[in-house]
């Protein structure tokens, strides 16, 4: 699904002594297919926009656009449910919104409240919970009684129960050792591709923007600050830095290397493993060249 931003705005606490203004004239537009990462300091509006998304809030200005579905200040939608349940989101923390007394009954809750029927909710668990990592020993047993990172995966599944089109992850990782960011970003990214999603990242994380995401938006005090390819937007460390933003680790090391020994390998978002082997050309007397 497409999603689009037309001159958005929105004020909290509107007309009141306490209005506070978190998104400000707001326009961008995400092709469907695409995986967009939002970035920001706190503060800067991220939140505020991911709950457009499926109608929690509406504009105080302006249009949001979502596949068919529109919302503006006047009203919601009438089919408002059915956009909810196209549009999945996964919020910060999602293992705190468990409460099923067993896992399969948690992850049909989302899909048996939106009208799908057992044996279909039955079909989706059975293709969802490899994809998510879940043991099919588990679904009988008590959420509350797994690991953190299997109820974060629990409630993942639930989202994904929905067969949302549109893939809302709010610091997906927030709370993992680095092991399990990197596991749950490459679930998420591989359920992406497979699926077809439009899958739209807030992250505090410049790595994983620059590996995952192939377009960059960067707000900053509810505007929106910067916009483009993470190659094109992540390697302008003068302007995040005006943000409090910096550049991911691998660009950090080319400036570094190119300081220190004259030579610009340039950044094209080459794995770790890819800048390693154009540093060890040139190290051993080879001409780094179009790396």
């Amino acid at each position: 699904m497409d999603i689009t931003f037309e001159n958005v705005s929105y004020i909290y606490q509107e007309d009141s002594p306490f209005a506070h203004k978190a998104i400000d004239d707001l326009s961008f537009h995400i092709p469907s297919g695409s995986f967009v990462a939002i970035i920001g300091h706190t503060g800067s509006g991220k939140s505020t926009l991911i709950q457009h998304l499926n109608g929690l809030i509406l504009p105080s200005a302006g249009t949001v656009t979502i596949g068919d579905y529109q919302l503006t200040h006047e009203e919601k939608p009438k089919n408002i449910k059915q956009l909810r349940s196209k549009v999945g989101v996964v919020f910060q923390y999602p293992e705190h919104q468990l409460f099923e007394e067993t896992v399969e009954k948690d992850i049909a809750f989302g899909p048996k409240n939106f009208g799908v029927s057992e044996a279909e909710v039955s079909q989706r668990i059975k293709e969802i919970v490899p994809e998510v990592g879940i043991p099919e020993p588990l679904l009988k047993r008590s959420p509350f009684d797994l690991s953190g990172g299997q109820m974060r995966r629990v409630a993942i599944a639930g989202v994904l129960a929905m067969k949302p089109d549109v893939l809302v992850l709010d610091e997906p990782t927030a709370g993992l050792d680095p092991r399990g960011q990197k596991e749950i970003m490459n679930m998420f990214y591989q359920l992406h591709q497979r699926a077809g999603l439009s899958t739209v990242l807030v992250t505090h994380s410049m790595e994983d923007a620059v590996t995952y995401a192939d377009h960059v938006i960067i707000l900053n005090k509810g505007k929106k600050y910067m916009e483009g390819k993470p190659e094109d937007v992540l390697t302008r460390q003068t302007a995040l830095n005006r943000v409090q933003l910096d550049v991911p680790e691998a660009v950090q090391f080319l400036k570094r290397f190119s300081d220190r020994f004259g030579v610009v390998i340039p950044f094209h978002r080459q794995t770790t493993e890819e800048i390693a082997q154009a540093v060890a050309r040139h190290l051993k007397g080879g001409q780094v060249l179009n790396e």
